[in-house]
């Protein structure tokens, strides 16, 4: 996850510098008043999303699976602490029965 993270931000990185040169070049309109950063970081943005979206699939699908397994094995643990307390709590009652009785 962090090395599509890592990726992402180089996408979106180079972009920035894209834009930037672009806006200060008069390639691309500016801002309007003193909103020029946000423009550039704003077309940055608009122009990284595309990219790392069609670049970066393979390492996002890599990512997705990750993220699949552990959460598939949290549920496991969770299951298996589940049925642990259940089992502990069944013995608890039965020797109570047991002694009551």
């Amino acid at each position: 996850m962090l090395r599509y993270t890592l990726m992402r931000l180089g996408v979106f990185a180079g972009c920035l510098l894209v834009a930037w040169g672009l806006v200060y070049s008069g390639v691309a309109p500016r801002g309007l008043g003193d909103s020029n950063g946000l423009w550039v970081v704003l077309l940055a943005l608009l122009i990284s999303a595309p990219i790392s979206f069609v670049v970066l699939r393979k390492e996002r699908d890599r990512a997705s699976e990750r993220i699949v397994r552990r959460v598939e094995r949290a549920k496991a643990n969770l299951d298996a602490n589940r049925t642990q307390e259940d089992a502990a709590d069944d013995t608890a009652r039965a020797q109570g029965q047991a002694q009551t009785s």
